[in-house]
């Protein structure tokens, strides 16, 4: 398996950016990457579109795994260019870090990229993720 690191994640997410607007809706701003434990790379966009049917860069990037029979996520980043072109890290929104979760219980190990040489397990951003003990 090979090593990816997280700029080369990074700029994998990067290339996968093709904003375009489609009745008003905004589709491919948000670009997302990921390696699998097998050493794969994945990546998608985001989709935009009313009454709640589009997903998140994260959600395509993990369908594309899903796809080709992967659920483990070893690292995984999203990114988005402003107006003035600059490029930003996107931490997972929460419905994004429960997703991760549940496509394998192994997942709350992923490592999530937060931004040049910053990034903490998938468990330090959703805590309290195990599931309740019952009352007496």
């Amino acid at each position: 398996m090979t090593t990816t690191s997280h700029e080369d994640l990074i700029q994998a997410a990067r290339a996968v950016l093709n904003p375009h607007v489609v009745g008003g809706r905004l589709f491919g701003d948000v670009g997302s990457a990921l390696v699998t434990s097998k050493g794969n790379r994945y990546s998608g966009v985001c989709i935009d579109t009313g009454s709640g049917t589009g997903f998140c860069a994260e959600h395509s990037a993990i369908a594309a795994m899903v796809t080709a029979g992967e659920y483990h996520i070893q690292r995984i980043v999203a990114v988005w260019r402003d107006e003035q072109g600059v490029l930003h890290v996107l931490p997972p929104c929460g419905r994004c870090r429960e997703f991760i979760r549940q496509i394998d219980g192994a997942n709350i190990d992923t490592e999530v990229i937060l931004g040049q040489g910053r990034s903490a397990r998938l468990r330090e951003l959703l805590p309290f993720n195990e599931w309740p003990d019952p009352l007496a």
